[in-house]
């Protein structure tokens, strides 16, 4: 996961994948989800995200309760 904010844009953009996106769908005002062509999510995309949350919480997380994955 790579997460960057962008200050003259005033946009945070949270990326959760390497894989390129194919369309974006937007949830909210300013609030866009990145996704590939079988919907599955690459990237979060927050605009006037100073007027949404702190951006200094941007760059600061917990992991809580993380169980391994298994895959096959």
């Amino acid at each position: 996961m790579k997460v960057s904010y962008d200050p003259k844009a005033n946009a945070a953009y949270i990326r959760l994948s390497n894989k390129r996106p194919y369309g974006a769908i937007e949830i909210d005002e300013g609030i866009i989800v990145h996704v590939t062509k079988d919907n599955k999510i690459v990237a979060i995309e927050i605009l006037k995200a100073s007027q949404k949350f702190s951006i200094q919480q941007l760059f600061k997380f917990e992991v809580e309760n993380v169980q391994p994955v298994h895959t096959r």
